[in-house]
């Protein structure tokens, strides 16, 4: 079963994902600039909200090039000290993913691990320790060679952390240890046109007395205010699949997605901008067939507020319009689920998709999922 999600979602002025000149992203489309949050930044958001925690009720997985921190506190609680445990973990971190010269203790390239994985690990240099300890390099290096094959063995095409079966993992010194990613995650995107503002920022010094003038401080940010077109696809058999055939949380990880999408906002400078708007339209299309259809194109053309309508319901219109038009040109039998936070949106296509509440809406998706 496949699971598309479309979202239209109006910010307030914000700085939501940067680039590398600190001003938000944008891109071209349809023949005009774009504001832009990457599909990274909104993978992100959603496996770190902790409504994605609260529904999964498991431990996520972590992306980081501190391994050798990862493994310190399983060796020790297996009984190892520090001094033995951290001598471990950093040669293990070295033969795996190389050491970083400039950083003892951080690796070359960044691995993305669940605790059962850490665990493993943790395990074979715990049972392994006097051997390693003791040995020469060679000895050491055919060692932790073994353990990594073991590692690799153990968690090919599975693992027990949800974030990880959903958004995938690659690792180019060892292919073996890739994971398909069950989720596809567009790039958010303007349905209109967007020019970039700046905000010239002052800091006054509170200690500095007398008369003296000026600032302690002062800066530009770049910002802008967007409403973005969102979209999502959902492999369902592909993450059953990653989560090594657990259909309980299969279900519990496909209903963490859905919540903590809805929910998950970039954290980009927000205490400077506090742009807290959640979606205004979802759209949720249940599929058996395996196709796939991005609503992008429905805002090829720049929508524009008008008179009788603003920019928000304009481009639920749009989306609505398109999805009519695919139906009719290429048909198939998708299960559209319709929540829009204004019940009078502009509505055609999908006027008979409707429901009241996310609650609403969540479950008429998960009532869809295979039961057995």
């Amino acid at each position: 079963m496949f699971i598309e999600l479309h979202f239209i979602q109006n910010f307030a002025p914000s700085n939501l994902n940067r680039d590398e000149s600190g001003n938000p992203k944008e891109c071209d489309f349809g023949g005009v600039r774009r504001a832009r949050i990457s599909s990274q930044c909104i993978k992100r958001s959603i496996r770190t909200s902790p409504i994605f925690t609260k529904y999964t009720s498991a431990e996520l997985g972590y992306r980081t090039r501190w391994i050798t921190q990862y493994l310190l506190d399983p060796l020790q609680q297996k009984g190892l000290q520090f001094e033995d445990a951290n001598e471990l973990a950093m040669l293990f971190a070295n033969a795996f993913l190389g050491e970083d010269k400039k950083n003892p203790g951080r690796t070359t390239m960044v691995i993305y691990m669940s605790i059962e994985e850490v665990d493993i690990v943790a395990q074979q240099l715990a049972d392994n320790k006097d051997a390693i300890l003791s040995a020469d390099d060679k000895d050491v290096k055919d060692i932790l060679a073994r353990i990594i094959k073991d590692l690799v063995k153990k968690s090919k095409d599975r693992t027990s952390a949800p974030d990880i079966a959903l958004f995938g993992r690659m690792l180019a010194s060892e292919p073996k240890f890739n994971l398909d990613a069950s989720c596809q995650v567009a790039h958010a995107i303007s349905t209109h046109r967007i020019s970039m503002d700046m905000d010239f920022f002052t800091a006054a010094d509170d200690l500095e007395g007398g008369d003296a003038a000026g600032a302690a401080m002062m800066g530009v940010t770049g910002f802008n205010s967007a409403c973005f077109y969102r979209y999502m696809r959902l492999d369902t058999r592909q993450l059953l699949m990653n989560l090594d055939g657990d259909k309980e949380m299969t279900h519990k990880t496909v209903e963490a997605f859905l919540r903590s999408s809805i929910t998950a906002v970039p954290t980009g400078k927000q205490t400077s901008f506090a742009a807290q708007n959640p979606p205004s339209f979802l759209l949720a299309v249940v599929r058996q067939d395996g196709m796939s259809w991005s609503l992008a194109n429905a805002f090829e053309k720049p929508v524009f507020p008008t008179r009788a309508n603003s920019l928000v319901e304009n481009s639920i219109a749009a989306a609505d319009k398109h999805w009519g038009r695919l139906m009719k040109a290429y048909g198939g039998e998708p299960v559209p689920v319709v929540l829009t936070l204004d019940e009078n949106a502009p509505l055609e296509s999908l006027s008979d998709a409707r429901v009241n509440s996310v609650d609403e809406w969540v479950n008429a998706i998960l009532d869809k999922l295979p039961q057995e």
